[in-house]
């Protein structure tokens, strides 16, 4: 174990493999809960005790109705349609995107129905999104079981995908909204050009860190950042507001992704519903590769890039002993948290209530999470 100076109180050594989750869980955020803004909101640290059931507790009603609605509109007169879209649709996920939407709207007031079928909405769009994911990358474990493609094969996985892009189109126009029009049309070509930036990436050791950034704003924080402006565009809420609830959304939305590199790095597969190092076996360069690259030892560098340039999973111990001795996951953890708390710092313009102790508890989770 190499020992490493303490920093903003993280430990002093490189978290191994095993207590990962545990060191992810206790860090803590840098959370300017006081921090003056004009005409917003005054805010104190607020005693965050919720957890994802509780959050998701004081939303049962409407996440009720939006799964409800999910399994009505997934209905289609094409046996396959229903049985490959059921299956992912029920595969578990935490709806995170959903939930921001209703977490977003019930903080600015909001009182219609609308953030129902915005929700259903975005859970269409974000799975339509792994479908196509799964073909690409060639996944074969999602969530803990077999992914869509491995059971019905890459050309069902991609048109059932379609439908659900189109699906969601055609309840946008029920929504009669343009705004939500609007947002929604360059959320979805802003993901499809991170698909294509995170290709390109792939088997590229020379990515840097601030294009990898780039493709997890494109391609993962994104619809985060729509869920989340959404709910207040629906609430009617002021240009500024709109903006900080985006802003939010997009910093959550990343720190969200960061956690996930880390825990493609430590955590089981029954912790996470996928194989320890995937991101390694696609040849994908995330930020504890590049880091690790970037202050390792020259052999290191060059395991790292072999490794990254041919693929798979063959030299993955030696490649978790570089990961570890650079301490490049709990780099890629500060990073998380750095995103955590802008979108912390975002919520000052939000209400005091529940559901904005909702949203601030969403932050903490989506950094101390272990799957």
């Amino acid at each position: 174990m190499i020992h490493r100076p303490q920093v903003n109180g993280l430990p002093e050594t490189a978290p191994s493999r095993q207590n990962l989750p545990r060191f992810v869980k206790n860090l803590t955020l840098e959370l300017d809960f006081n921090r003056t803004v004009p005409t917003l909101h005054t805010q104190t640290a607020p005693q965050l005790t919720m957890d994802l059931d509780a959050i998701h507790g004081l939303i049962a009603e409407d996440m009720a109705a939006v799964n409800e609605m999910i399994h009505e509109r997934l209905r289609s007169n094409v046996s396959l349609i229903n049985q490959l879209a059921f299956y992912i649709v029920n595969s578990g996920g935490k709806r995170m995107r959903p939930l921001l939407v209703l977490l977003c709207a019930r903080a600015l007031g909001y009182k219609g129905r609308d953030h129902i079928s915005l929700s259903t909405i975005i859970e269409f769009i974000h799975t339509a999104t792994l479908l196509h994911d799964d073909v690409v990358d060639a996944s074969e474990l999602r969530r803990g079981q077999e992914t869509a493609n491995a059971v019905w094969g890459n050309e069902a996985s991609v048109l059932v995908g379609d439908f659900l892009y189109s699906r969601a189109f055609e309840m946008m126009v029920e929504v009669g909204n343009p705004r939500v029009m609007e947002i929604m049309a360059h959320t979805t070509n802003t993901i499809a050009e991170g698909e294509v930036m995170q290709l390109l990436n792939s088997r590229d050791a020379d990515t840097t860190e601030e294009k990898y950034l780039e493709v997890i704003r494109c391609k993962t924080a994104k619809l985060f950042e729509a869920a989340a402006r959404l709910g207040a565009v629906i609430s009617r809420a002021s240009p500024a507001v709109e903006q900080a609830m985006a802003h939010y959304g997009a910093h959550i939305g990343s720190a969200f992704q960061l956690i996930d590199d880390v825990l493609d790095y430590s955590a089981s597969a029954e912790q996470m519903g996928k194989n320890l190092g995937d991101d390694l076996a696609e040849g994908r360069p995330t930020l504890p590769l590049i880091h690790a690259m970037r202050v390792g030892t020259p052999e290191q560098a060059a395991l790292i890039r072999q490794a990254i340039e041919d693929g798979g999973r063959d030299n993955i111990e030696a490649v978790l002993e570089a990961i570890e001795s650079t301490d490049a996951l709990s780099y890629t953890a500060r990073a998380a948290q750095r995103e955590a708390a802008r979108a912390t710092r975002s919520l000052a313009t939000v209400p005091p209530g529940p559901y904005r102790d909702a949203l601030h508890a969403l932050v903490e989770f989506s950094i101390k999470r272990d799957y």
